[in-house]
């Protein structure tokens, strides 16, 4: 089982099945879009403070996965 499991969730009732963290409607995408804009994790911790650090650390484990199956095919 990949670490972010427990953390990444996809539901279809929520933001329309996009993969989010736990049980919020913050998707995958925002915190990489956050992060890749310049916001530091103290930043988003400070903007979102339900979010921890490994919620962050799991987007990004998240998104490397994605990526290598993506190259794979």
């Amino acid at each position: 089982m990949k670490a972010y499991n427990k953390i990444i969730k996809i539901n279809p009732d929520k933001r329309f099945g996009k993969p989010c963290i736990r049980n919020t409607r913050i998707a995958v995408f925002d915190v990489l879009g956050w992060l890749g804009s310049g916001m530091t994790y103290d930043d988003v911790l400070s903007d979102y403070p339900e979010l921890t650090r490994e919620d962050i650390r799991a987007t990004l484990m998240f998104a490397a996965d994605r990526e290598r199956k993506l190259q794979t095919i």
